[in-house]
């Protein structure tokens, strides 16, 4: 026997995006249920975001401590590592997602736990773990808010050695006594970066060096303190095949004839959308591919009930980035419900305009590497006529006083036709916390000569705002 319930909007996921979208239209006066095949409060709460940086921190708070005199002496052991895997599973809940219900129930938002998939127009089933299925309608949409998963190459025998992703990663009960990473991107650094503190012999097979996708100079500095860490850095190696022997050793062969030996092997090379059983056949999409979606986040020939938010849609995947998407969508279902105007312009309300103008991100490696908006690369293909503004993070009177030593870089894309920020990349100590500047002026679109008059304080790292703007000239 199926149950058939009615909700004005039905979302397929209950991660960060899903909650977040469920949220904004019970806030706006609609009814909601979301659909959870896991756990509630998805990747990043889990085995991605949270528990990865709780991994990170007491590695980076450890070193800060032995930059500066005075502190440097206090320290007198290395990290504890059971106390950080401890850590990081109190930030991981215990993988319990109790905490996560509370929070749907106290919101007013239905959850319905199993399998969802669309079955026809805004009609989601939903079949639990006991086989039952339920059938849940929706009166104005239907949301996929699914996420991605990590991609596994088709390289012999890499399935067979089973693989780490970054999921293992976050939440392995102990270190690896020698770790090899297939990848070079951000879960890759940050992974070695991790594990190298916590005592494993981290091999890094980089074919397309770390960070590819940053700023190079970003990329170098990374590569340069993995080094310096006891990290073997391969920039250019590629993994051709993978064996795990009886003992348990994986054996990693790469093409140019080397061999990589380990006690885990962890693959981050990319991801891969959780679309393929979540029933878009039903309604002529493709199984298993990337939600295209309009800037309403409503998906391109899917009818105009149904929307697609966060990484299944392609379009930024981060989880901060999601969650943007996700109030956008909440917010022009709500008026599309009830008759309002939608402003989707550039910008606008319901506009997901910051996923290609300011989407911004940080590393959390040593250094940390913080950027927003376009690197000089991206913003000469897309036929800007741009200005690089380079600056030694280091030369800055704050960064003196934060740590001896500091090494750091500072990187300004302007606009010169417009006379504004469009891009900016920071690498060095501690420069998560000053990405918000970056993205307010470019968001904000804030022209050169009213930037002058945002005086940084002093004595602060963020002063190398005053030194971008002397060094491209007034």
């Amino acid at each position: 026997m199926t149950t058939t319930i009615g909700y004005d909007v039905v979302v397929i996921g209950a991660g960060p995006v899903g909650e977040n979208v469920a949220d904004r239209v019970v806030r706006g006066g609609l009814t909601a249920a979301v659909v959870e095949r896991e756990l509630v409060g998805g990747e990043c709460s889990y085995w991605a975001c949270m528990p990865t940086k709780a991994l990170l921190r007491s590695a980076s708070v450890l070193r800060a401590a032995r930059q500066v005199p005075g502190a440097r002496e206090a320290v007198t052991g290395d990290l504890d590592v059971a106390a950080v895997l401890g850590r990081r599973d109190s930030f991981a809940s215990h993988w319990k997602d109790d905490g996560q219900v509370s929070w749907l129930e106290s919101a007013g938002i239905a959850l319905h736990r199993g399998q969802g998939r669309i079955a026809s127009t805004r009609v989601v089933e939903v079949t639990g773990a006991d086989g039952v299925t339920t059938r849940l309608v929706a009166r104005h949409a239907v949301v996929v808010a699914t996420g991605s998963s990590a991609l596994v190459p088709d390289i012999p025998g890499l399935r067979e050695s089973a693989p780490w992703s970054g999921r293992e990663a976050a939440s392995a009960p102990s270190v690896p006594r020698r770790l090899a990473i297939i990848g070079g991107g951000v879960v890759a650094a940050e992974m070695a970066t991790a594990f190298a503190a916590l005592g494993s012999s981290v091999t890094l097979l980089a074919r397309d060096g770390v960070l590819p996708s940053a700023e190079p100079f970003a990329g170098e500095l990374v590569t340069e303190s993995l080094r310096a860490a006891g990290v073997s850095v391969r920039v250019g190696a590629e993994a051709v095949s993978v064996h795990r022997d009886d003992s348990g050793t994986v054996h990693v062969a790469t093409a140019d004839g080397d061999r990589v030996e380990a006690d885990e092997v962890l693959v981050a090379i990319g991801r891969t959308p959780n679309t393929r059983d979540i029933g878009l056949e039903t309604v002529g999409l493709a199984p298993g591919a990337w939600l295209a979606v309009d800037d309403t986040l409503r998906v391109v020939g899917g009818g105009e009930w149904l929307y697609a938010a966060g990484d299944v849609n392609r379009r930024a995947l981060l989880t901060h980035q999601g969650k943007y998407q996700a109030r956008a969508l909440g917010d022009v279902i709500v008026a599309r419900a009830t008759g309002e105007k939608v402003e989707d312009g550039r910008w606008g309300r319901h506009a997901a305009t910051a996923d290609e103008r300011a989407v911004p991100q940080v590393v959390f490696t040593d250094p940390e590497i913080a950027s927003v908006g376009l690197t000089a690369a991206a913003a000469e293909a897309a036929g800007l006529r741009i200005r690089v503004v380079d600056y030694d993070l280091g030369a800055v009177a704050g960064s003196s006083l934060h740590a001896d030593g500091y090494k750091g870089h500072a990187r300004m894309i302007v606009d010169e036709d417009r006379k504004v920020v469009v891009g900016c990349t920071l690498a060095g100590p501690d420069v998560a916390e000053l990405i918000h500047a970056a993205t307010i002026a470019i968001v904000g679109e804030v022209p050169l000569d009213r930037l002058w008059h945002a005086v940084p304080a002093y004595p602060t790292v963020s002063e190398v705002w005053l030194r971008l703007l002397e060094a491209y000239g007034r």
